[in-house]
């Protein structure tokens, strides 16, 4: 029987999806964004010569980018009248990620750069891209990607972990700060905490949050001790312990019946930062099963 051309579109682009999706995601910090990215991307590849193309992955991996960048462009004046901290939506990664070292301090240094700025960096530095492939993706000279590249490399220089926690010693303080911070234990939870520890939490204007990112030991273990006492009247259901965006943390269903998960950045033994995603829009997708 010969293949349809919608069959054989598909054939030929589903074993792409993952790693097309993995890109998408890593530009746009939005599981959704990037899902939609890729389905209007294989709606151009039915639409495409494709006899004519001679590296698909290439090819899509161009496509991909270029509809990340007009995404990111209005996505920009979005972000702008966001209630709140912004976070990327949180992805657990059930099995490790070729791409583990893009963790989520890194994404959050990924949104103060301009779009080509991103795209070069997350090209070449992440993806192994040469310029000249990240030229014609981005559709700029090679010597400005290199100059793009360059300057993004500036900018997330301190949200790449130099000396990353192993996944037992991290999971191992997960598990202690899950316990005293929903327990109330002050002093265990201050014993686990950098001095300049700041806390990042994402409701979306939807789900109660702070509007700012919360910093220092002190002002951390008070708002615990605050959350220690409301746990007592209705306690979180602890659903897993998991990485996420490539640290340690747990997800949790709350008070409210809605699911929030809660990563940690440790850095020398201390938690210095704790990331707490409520925005129940961005939590939609880990009940989906999506690629990760």
């Amino acid at each position: 029987m010969v293949p349809q051309p919608n069959q054989d579109a598909a054939d030929s682009f589903d074993p792409l999806r993952p790693k097309l999706t993995r890109i998408a995601y890593r530009m746009l910090g939005s599981m959704a964004e990037a899902e939609d990215v890729v389905q209007d991307a294989f709606l151009r590849w039915l639409d495409a010569d494709r006899s004519a193309v001679r590296q698909p992955e290439a090819f899509l991996r161009r496509i991909v980018t270029r509809l990340c960048l007009d995404v990111l462009k209005s996505a920009r004046r979005q972000r702008e009248t966001y209630i709140g901290p912004w976070l990327p939506e949180p992805v657990v990664e059930t099995e490790p990620d070729e791409l583990d070292d893009v963790t989520l301090p890194l994404m959050m240094a990924l949104e103060r750069l301009s779009p080509l700025e991103r795209a070069a960096f997350l090209l070449h530095d992440v993806f192994g891209l040469g310029f000249d492939e990240v030229a014609e993706t981005i559709e700029r000279d090679a010597a400005t990607c290199r100059q793009l590249a360059s300057r993004a490399r500036t900018h997330v220089r301190a949200g790449r972990p130099r000396f990353p926690v192993s996944k037992e010693r991290g999971f191992e303080i997960a598990k202690a700060f899950f316990a005293a911070s929903r327990g109330g234990d002050t002093e265990a939870l201050r014993s686990l905490l950098a001095a300049d520890v700041t806390i990042y939490s994402d409701g979306g204007g939807k789900r109660p949050a702070a509007r700012a990112p919360i910093v220092g030991i002190e002002e951390a273990v008070q708002v615990h001790a605050s959350l220690a006492r409301m746990f007592a009247r209705s306690m979180s259901q602890l659903v897993s312990f998991e990485t996420i965006n490539g640290l340690p943390g747990f997800v949790t269903i709350e008070g409210d019946g809605l699911p929030q998960t809660t990563a940690l950045e440790i850095v020398d033994g201390k938690i210095i930062a704790i990331y707490i995603m409520r925005n129940p829009d961005k939590l939609r997708h880990l009940a989906e099963g999506s690629v990760h």
